[in-house]
């Protein structure tokens, strides 16, 4: 397998059984919008967004359901672990997902949470179709085909 090319930046979170779960068709890197003991926190590395999607309202794309845990040395304005939060993206892709979401009754998951080089949170959503479990089953055949011939492939030199 070759290997990926190092990027500069800092993943914090990572939703690993998205493209188990999904045929990931188009992806997108969307900012977003934090409050100071949730960038604190993220920077700690606790945070999931297994259960995680993406969701329209008033014309913007919110982030629904990811797990920024308490920041723990925060005072009495700390943030709330599960709010919804908005995502900072271009209106042509907003329309995109928006359009994608009501017409094709597609869905839309984050796939990665990380740090850009800035220093910016930054979200790796993709626009997704859902796998049947048929679909599953034959992906994971796949694999481990795939495997079995780069073990064949390298036993032959």
């Amino acid at each position: 397998m070759a290997k990926k090319p190092e990027l500069d930046r800092t993943i914090v979170a990572q939703n690993r059984k998205a493209r188990h779960n999904y045929f990931i068709e188009d992806t997108f890197e969307a900012g977003l919008a934090l409050t100071g003991t949730e960038v604190k926190s993220l920077r700690g590395g606790r945070s999931t967004i297994a259960e995680a999607y993406v969701a329209e309202e008033g014309g913007e794309a919110w982030l629904v359901n990811a797990n920024i845990p308490i920041y723990a040395s925060g005072n009495r304005n700390n943030h709330e672990p599960r709010r919804a939060r908005k995502l900072l993206l271009h209106r042509a892709q907003i329309n995109k997902l928006i359009g994608a979401i009501q017409r094709e009754g597609r869905t839309v998951v984050p796939l990665l949470v990380y740090f850009n080089p800035r220093g910016r949170a930054k979200i790796e959503i993709a626009l997704a179709t859902g796998k049947q479990a048929h679909d599953k089953r034959q992906s994971l055949k796949d694999r481990d085909w795939q495997r079995q011939r780069a073990r064949m492939m390298s036993t032959r030199r």
